[in-house]
């Protein structure tokens, strides 16, 4: 899978920047996650502070388009985004088990 970024946009107040990205797949279209990762890796950044919103590829196409808010640290992902987004990135879910650990 091959990354390249589109269109890279500061958010100073937020500590984010917002990309736009295109992707070049073999097989079906990634999972969200896989992209994440990838998306991440390009970025030289922590999964955790990558959230995928959006992947549009064309009926039949192996070219995906995306966007995603890359923090400058995960508080801040947890912050800010919508908890049905970090639970669909996995962000959450790290929280969501150490906090059912500490109520046992």
């Amino acid at each position: 899978m091959d990354i390249d970024i589109i269109a890279e946009d500061e958010n100073p107040m937020l500590h984010r920047t917002d990309v736009r990205f295109e992707m070049t797949h073999d097989e079906a279209t990634p999972s969200r996650l896989s992209v994440r990762d990838s998306l991440a890796a390009k970025l030289n950044k922590d999964a955790g502070e990558v959230v995928v919103h959006e992947l549009n590829t064309k009926f039949g196409m192996r070219k995906t388009v995306g966007y995603a808010k890359v923090y400058d640290d995960a508080e801040y992902a947890r912050d800010v985004e919508q908890d049905h987004m970090l639970e669909r990135n996995k962000i959450i879910a790290e929280d969501g088990e150490a906090e059912e650990a500490e109520e046992a």
